[in-house]
């Protein structure tokens, strides 16, 4: 049997629940009119700036080039549970095109709604970029449909709906 402190234990120890997602954008203003007014996210809360002038708490901590700046960041909870942490950040360094879901990196949010058409219709509504039409699922997601759509910045959202569950929690 391994013990709980084991380096060998599975998973980390404590685990609860996923928590957040940060994203980087480029207009932070731009971004929670989108969030808010469009996607119908709730504000919560300010932070910032972060910056190290001199130091390297920058690189040490967040990953980034030590002299880049974030003049402010905003959080978001959208429905019932998840957070945005919404970053605007200024570095010498910074790439500024989007990944692509087939980029390293690459990544999208995808979003859950009772009615799939109607929301697809009100991003329309409000000149969103929808990609394609919705798609129905088959296999362990039978049940689901999705679609995915671009924020104004670029990056990819996804709307999943499966108001009768799917395949995969169905009782057998």
């Amino acid at each position: 049997m391994v013990s709980p402190t084991s380096p060998t234990t599975r998973g980390l120890p404590g685990l609860r629940r996923f928590d957040h997602v940060g994203i980087t954008v480029p207009d932070l203003a731009e971004a929670t009119t989108f969030l808010v007014d469009v996607l119908g996210c709730e504000y919560l809360y300010a932070l910032g700036p972060l910056q190290d002038d001199e130091g390297t708490w920058m690189s040490e901590h967040l990953n980034v080039h030590p002299r880049a700046v974030v003049p402010a960041l905003h959080f978001f909870r959208c429905g019932d549970a998840a957070v945005l942490e919404v970053f605007e950040y200024q570095s010498p360094d910074q790439n500024s095109t989007p990944p692509r879901n087939s980029d390293i990196g690459g990544h999208h949010i995808a979003l859950y709604v009772d009615d799939l058409d109607a929301a697809v219709e009100h991003l329309r509504a409000h000149q969103v970029t929808v990609l394609g039409e919705p798609t129905a699922s088959t296999g362990p997601h039978e049940g689901q449909r999705w679609v995915y759509f671009l924020a104004p910045w670029g990056m990819q959202f996804e709307l999943v709906s499966y108001p009768q569950g799917r395949a995969f929690f169905r009782p057998y």
